[in-house]
């Protein structure tokens, strides 16, 4: 029994051994970034830049860059949309460089879906940057 418990101990102290250990890395490798996220719940409220950015408040100050995959559509006129993280769990969380689907009420179809990438979340200088009618 000891034996076994000895090797299964040793067989952790590798397997471990093994483990990325985060902001470690090879000579030359670029510092890991460290993905930043927030509760779907948290977003209060949307403003599109470009026709393929969309710029979320989150919570009372943090302010998040999504970036569409060819553009959203009826975006520029929304009142309301919903955020959908791809695997479709409505609620949870997303984080920078997922990807979801924004759902808008559409002007020639009932609705109007794009799909977007959580690019970053923006610094308060960046926020402070963004002009008025991109800022959410």
């Amino acid at each position: 029994m000891r034996t076994l418990a000895f090797a299964a101990l040793g067989a952790l102290t590798f397997l471990a051994s093994c483990a990325r250990v985060e902001g470690v890395g090879m000579a030359g490798d670029p510092p890991a970034r460290a993905r930043q996220c927030f509760s779907v719940r948290q977003v209060n409220n949307f403003e599109q830049g470009r026709p393929d950015q969309v710029f979320l408040r989150v919570g009372r100050s943090d302010v998040y860059e999504l970036n569409a995959a060819g553009g959203c559509p009826d975006m520029d006129f929304a009142v309301q949309m919903a955020l959908i993280p791809d695997g479709g769990m409505v609620g949870s969380r997303l984080c920078t460089d997922d990807w979801a689907r924004i759902v808008v009420p559409g002007s020639t179809s009932q609705t109007s879906v794009c799909r977007v990438r959580v690019s970053r979340k923006l610094t308060a200088e960046e926020i402070e940057a963004l002009p008025a009618n991109h800022r959410p």
